[in-house]
């Protein structure tokens, strides 16, 4: 019987990709995508695959959280957290939501089809980078790149997203993409959590 496999992911090379790999193999079954989290929940109304393979960060919602919703919602549904966050936080939030796994984007395409199959027997996988991450001590500070660091100092000096657009010259959207990253990357569930999470491993 074939494993039916779905992906969300909002980069159409990434979704491109993976299904080059997995097309041709025999015991997979490629279902589709999804680009968003809208479109993961009108597909899951009509038809429920084994597997999901979920991007970490969607535009409308976290991976987190549609992890979450899915597994609470579907709970014979496997989800495999899909990203290229490589951070502690993230990998423990993901599986403390639900996820059977973790597999970084630019794993090969054994390590896919293995994280597949162990999944698929009701055990939990990470990919080995993955797995280096979850030794790290829990308030090792996340790998955030300059930009981030400039968005999070200035979230910590109070400004709001507007302010912070004006200041850097970027859109408010952008600014928004950047807060939701280091929230994801520090594990952090609100702006306070944040600060208190950078603080305390030396970045801010």
């Amino acid at each position: 019987m074939k494993t039916g496999v779905f992906i969300v992911d909002d980069h159409y090379m990434v979704i491109e990709g993976i299904r080059s790999l997995l097309q041709n193999e025999k015991d997979i079954e490629w279902l589709g995508h999804a680009m968003n989290v809208a479109s993961c929940h009108a597909f899951l109304k009509q038809q429920l695959p084994d597997i999901i393979l979920m991007d970490v960060n969607l535009p409308d919602l976290s991976g987190i959280e549609l992890c979450k919703e899915v597994r609470q919602l579907f709970p014979s549904v496997f989800v495999l957290g899909l990203s290229t966050f490589n951070q502690r936080p993230v990998i423990q939030n993901m599986i403390d939501n639900g996820a059977s796994g973790y597999i970084l984007k630019n794993a090969t395409k054994e390590e896919l089809l293995d994280a597949i199959g162990t999944v698929m027997k009701g055990k939990s996988f990470l990919s080995f980078d993955a797995a280096l991450s979850m030794k790290d001590p829990i308030d090792k500070a996340p790998l955030i790149t300059r930009r981030e660091k400039e968005i999070l100092q200035l979230i910590a000096e109070g400004l709001t997203n507007a302010e912070i657009g004006e200041k850097l010259f970027i859109s408010i959207p952008t600014v928004n993409t950047h807060r939701k990253s280091l929230l994801e990357k520090f594990g952090a569930k609100n702006t306070a959590a944040l600060i208190s999470k950078a603080s305390k491993s030396g970045i801010l």
